[in-house]
């Protein structure tokens, strides 16, 4: 799954790595971002438009909005099928920009897991396969929301945990939005666990588990104390 990632690119690198054509806000470092907060997204319109969308994703027929809550993730293998997500793979895709992403790892003897920040080597930001929706409230006011993609993880990421985001290449994120694109048999097999030998990954400290937390200190590299931890993590 994907719980917690990082974005903190700027509005113009952002802009310029999706090609976008309206911009609907201004991004701020953010180094904990957490379910049902506000991620930016990249939506295809009539134009390509970075906008936000409340992380949390609510079916149009939804008769309350806290399902948003258990919705944060969605497994490419049943978005045909279920019917949370099936509207959405064929009609409402986005793209959710990250610097990086968040996974803990589970450790023997009882000891608590160990945070650790996957992110690209080249620094360049991730693309997470994404679906989005909107839900009108009884007061006619419209939430928009969306979720992750997840897919089965790569041997890299399979160390620490089974599952991972559906990142795009460049050349995947022009079909993913493209609205003309609607038969999955097209669109899922570009959800498949990330190819590239780009990635990286290192332990950070315990503060990330704590929502309220959100600076820099969240993805700094930590050394574990014992040669037993290395070896756990490694």
């Amino acid at each position: 799954m994907c719980g917690r990632f990082t974005l903190h690119h700027v509005t113009e690198d952002v802009a310029a790595a999706f090609a976008v054509e309206q911009t609907l806000l201004d991004l701020k470092s953010r180094y904990n971002i957490a379910p049902t907060q506000p991620v930016a997204s990249v939506v295809q319109q009539e134009s390509r438009v970075l906008q936000n969308l409340q992380w949390g994703l609510v079916p149009s027929w939804a008769r309350d909005p806290s399902v948003g809550a258990r919705m944060i993730n969605a497994r490419a293998e049943t978005l045909a099928s279920k019917p949370a997500f099936k509207h959405a793979l064929t009609h409402s895709r986005c793209v959710i920009p990250a610097s990086g992403y968040y996974e803990w790892k589970r450790r023997s003897h009882g000891q608590p897991p160990v945070p650790m920040h996957f992110h690209q080597s080249h620094g360049r930001p991730l693309a997470f396969a994404g679906l989005h929706e909107q839900w009108v409230t009884p007061e006619g006011a419209t939430l928009r929301t969306c979720s992750i993609v997840t897919t089965a993880a790569n041997d890299m990421v399979d160390s620490v945990h089974h599952r991972m985001p559906a990142m795009l290449t460049a050349t995947e994120i022009e079909v993913w939005l493209d609205r003309h694109v609607q038969d999955p048999a097209h669109l899922l097999p570009l959800l498949h666990p990330y190819r590239l030998g780009d990635l990286e990954v290192h332990p950070v400290a315990d503060l990330v588990n704590r929502v309220s937390e959100d600076s820099e200190d969240c993805i700094t590299p930590v050394l574990r104390s014992t040669e037993s931890d290395q070896l756990e993590l490694f």
